[in-house]
């Protein structure tokens, strides 16, 4: 089976790349990435030189790019997308260009070619924010920043290629990824590499926004699982269950690096700041899903690989 990964040379599709060469989940890969400021060949070394990979530089709303990709494809994993909130607040034209008409330009040449499956990679963003209990795959989208707009944007133009091409789509909804090869600007990378220097660690608000965090691997094990062995239109989401508040997450990287907690700053919160996610993942486990990594371990490895 040959698989196209869109932003293959992001953080998620970076590691999807390594992992399924790793475990020769499939027989060919073609990654194609636009190489913005968030995707870099960097983050394919070692598999640049694989047989069973290519590497593609494009862009997905290159129409006739995708065609010829997608012609080549028989499933395809769509990772590319703008996703940093802070950045979607301040100009979100990036964010619906690349994620909404990006998708609708691979959802075309998807139909068009009739691939085995299409493979939308969302966040558990699009949901909004849940107080108390855990989202479902069944409830409503309610975003509340740009990006995840975006997302939720895209997944609904998913669902509907599904429903009026009979396109076999499936959609995955992970919580907060981190590992390696994730971008300088995420909490946790950001956070381990200025306490590693010894500097300050601005903290949103009071830090009391909870996030569901899952080690990268895990998520791309999820992801493959939905996609071999998912309902076409169907939402699988992915998560760990292990939920931390932002301020213990950063108390958690100054123990692993040997920081101090002088160095936590609070800083003015940002706008339509979520307070907590959780996710429902009882769908995806029926499908014999479970975590490997705890957070725990996922941090120390993330650490080691960031010294």
């Amino acid at each position: 089976m040959h698989a196209l990964v869109t932003g293959g040379a992001g953080f998620i599709g970076s590691n999807f790349v390594h992992w399924a060469l790793e475990e020769d989940r499939y027989d060919a890969i073609t990654t194609v990435d636009a190489l913005t400021y968030a995707g870099t060949t960097a983050n394919l070394e070692g598999v640049l030189e694989d047989d069973r990979h290519e590497f593609v530089e494009a862009d997905i709303r290159d129409a006739d790019a995708m065609a010829d990709l997608v012609a080549d494809a028989d499933i395809v994993f769509n990772f590319a997308a703008e996703s940093h909130v802070d950045r979607s607040i301040e100009d979100a034209s990036d964010f619906v260009a690349t994620n909404v008409d990006g998708t609708r330009v691979l959802l075309d040449a998807a139909a068009e070619h009739g691939v085995e499956r299409f493979v939308q990679i969302s966040t558990d963003e699009v949901y909004g924010e849940i107080l108390e209990g855990t989202f479902s795959e069944d409830d409503p989208l309610t975003p509340r920043n740009p990006y995840s707009a975006t997302k939720a944007s895209a997944d609904l133009l998913v669902q509907s290629y599904y429903e009026t091409h009979d396109l076999p789509v499936v959609i995955t909804r992970s919580s907060n990824n981190f590992g390696p090869r994730q971008h300088a600007e995420k909490l946790i990378p950001k956070f381990i590499t200025r306490s590693l220097a010894g500097e300050e660690l601005p903290v949103y608000g009071d830090g009391s926004n909870v996030r569901e965090w899952t080690y990268v691997v895990d998520n791309c094990r999820g992801i493959d699982l939905a996609a071999r062995e998912g309902d076409p239109g169907e939402v699988y989401n992915v998560g760990a269950s292990a939920e931390r508040t932002n301020l213990e997450v950063t108390e958690a990287i100054l123990e692993a690096t040997g920081g101090s907690e002088d160095q936590i700053t609070f800083v003015e919160d940002r706008p339509g700041h979520d307070q907590r996610y959780a996710l429902d993942t009882s769908k995806l486990e029926a499908l014999g899903w479970e975590p490997t990594w705890t957070f725990e371990e996922g941090l120390e490895k993330t650490v080691e690989n960031l010294r």
